[in-house]
């Protein structure tokens, strides 16, 4: 940081954030011998001042490198040129003190099956769509809000769904369609037995649910459609 800021108090505040320590299960306060604290606010641009220098020379080699912060991507034509680019990665990362990830560091395919994910997407034969995690982190949060014995009014619930929708589906625009149609299937369910439940029946929302309750009906209480966020148009009519 000295080569690139000259404000002492600027260096004395990123000196205290190196040094504040992490809390790993409640045991208290541990000390943070190199590195950046991990989840630290400061982290991410640190790592981006740090890593700076590694991408001009993969531009200089004419190497694809996608980044944020300490998480990277080298796009290459062909086998050799990617094992080319790892050799010069690691080689860069010795000089700087800095060790690559043993698990996720690897050569891909990303024409065949199998592919690989990058900052909450999975890549694969050319098409890209939300990895399994970040689906998993919707869905708990849409259940939160979408329990059967939930206390609020049809509209309140679906403003706090289309809150996480909304920032989600902005995210993950574009991709495959097939990933949000089921998730709208799915958020639908949800609320239709939160309904089925107030009409004092039991299960999910199934069946004549749909009719009861078809699409168009929440569409007009607000319900925002991730089809219609992630590809602008809209939302598919299916159940």
């Amino acid at each position: 940081m000295k080569h690139k800021i000259s404000d002492r108090r600027i260096l004395g505040l990123l000196g205290k954030f190196l040094k504040q320590g992490v809390m790993e299960s409640m045991n208290g306060w541990q000390p943070t011998a190199s590195g950046t604290p991990q989840g630290a606010i400061i982290s991410p641009l640190l790592a981006n001042i740090y890593l700076d220098p590694l991408d001009h020379p993969m531009a200089g080699k004419g190497w694809e490198m996608t980044r944020y912060a300490d998480d990277f991507i080298i796009q290459c034509h062909t086998e050799a040129e990617a094992l080319a680019a790892l050799a010069e990665v690691k080689a860069w990362m010795a000089e700087a003190g800095l060790t690559l990830h043993p698990e996720k560091t690897r050569v891909v395919d990303a024409t065949g099956e199998g592919g690989f994910e990058f900052l909450g997407w999975h890549f694969e034969r050319g098409l890209k769509w939300p990895r399994d995690k970040s689906v998993r982190k919707l869905k708990d949060s849409v259940r939160a809000k979408t329990k059967r014995c939930n206390g609020h009014d049809m509209k309140t619930i679906i403003e706090r769904v289309n809150r996480t929708t909304r920032g989600w589906g902005n995210y993950f625009r574009g991709g495959v369609r097939n990933v949000p149609e089921r998730l709208d299937q799915w958020i639908r369910m949800r609320l239709r037995s939160i309904l089925r439940k107030r009409d004092k029946r039991k299960g999910r929302g199934r069946g004549l649910d749909h009719n009861r309750y078809p699409n168009a009906w929440f569409a007009g209480k607000g319900l925002v459609f991730l089809t219609t966020i992630t590809h602008d148009s809209a939302a598919s009519p299916t159940k």
